[in-house]
């Protein structure tokens, strides 16, 4: 492995034949315009939360790779990362303008030799749509209650709640017909466990008053519910909760906050 060579200068890229984008989904397009020079005869992977930066890259490079990431961290100054948590990568190709399957395989490779444990996988939405749930039942609700996952998990009437919403978002997938790496709800449990004090992405960024990607990590498998005829009431995030679940929900966080400016709409 030769020395990294960081720049903030996307002219400065050299031409490359594997690319990986990990930037939030509301900066994918920007990125992958500023980028996508340097990868005119190269593949790119996205590893982004949520569903629809593919496509957004696709738009840019001819070779497209979809990919999920679960190891968990944080900034803690520039150029310095804390990880909070480690976990396995997995990649596939982007079925609309799919990387060759060696591609897959090499960069899984070379992600393994740098001790990033990842696997490539013929098709990958599955391993996407197990962490794609997660966030999408747990990242809302934490960045509105300021509770981590795994706090989440220890309070009966959050836990509750994240149940509803994973079984609105399990009941999309099946309709998609994709098949699960794992089990959203264990993996809802196991990672709060072992992240316990791991602010998600979502609340770091509210605390933070920055931007967030509700986007990529809500409103896209709300877009894919409405497309297949699904609804998602209790969805706290990117739809548009019925009365009888925004009620649910707004009365568990005045009682959770314990004031009265909680319960107003």
């Amino acid at each position: 492995m030769g020395r990294v060579q960081a720049t903030t200068d996307p002219a400065r890229i050299p031409r490359s034949a594997l690319g990986i984008v990990a930037v939030k989904g509301m900066v994918t397009a920007p990125a992958i315009v500023a980028t996508a020079p340097a990868f005119t005869d190269g593949a790119v992977c996205s590893v982004q939360n949520g569903i629809g930066n593919e496509e957004v890259i696709a738009e840019r490079v001819s070779q497209v790779m979809r990919g999920v990431t679960l190891p968990a961290a944080r900034v803690a100054a520039p150029g310095v990362i804390n990880m909070d948590g480690s976990g396995t990568t997995w990649v596939g190709p982007f079925e609309p303008k799919p990387a060759a399957m060696d591609e897959v395989e090499r960069l899984g490779s070379l992600l393994n030799r740098g001790g990033m444990e990842t696997r490539a996988l013929a098709d990958a939405r599955g391993a996407q749509w197990t962490k794609l749930l997660f966030n999408f039942a747990t990242n809302p609700l934490c960045a509105l209650t300021g509770l981590t996952p795994g706090q989440l998990c220890e309070l009966p009437a959050t836990r509750r709640l994240v149940g509803q919403v994973l079984a609105e978002g399990l009941a999309v997938a099946g309709a998609l017909g994709i098949a699960l790496e794992d089990d959203p709800e264990e993996l809802v449990d196991t990672l709060g466990r072992a992240g316990y004090d791991h602010k998600p992405s979502l609340l770091q960024d509210v605390l933070a008053r920055r931007p967030t990607e509700i986007g990529t990590l809500n409103e896209g498998l709300v877009a894919q519910a409405r497309a297949c005829g699904i609804p998602v009431p209790g969805e706290p995030g990117g739809g548009r909760p019925d009365p009888r679940a925004r009620a649910q929900l707004v009365g568990f966080l005045a009682g959770f906050l314990g004031g009265p400016s909680a319960s107003r709409p």
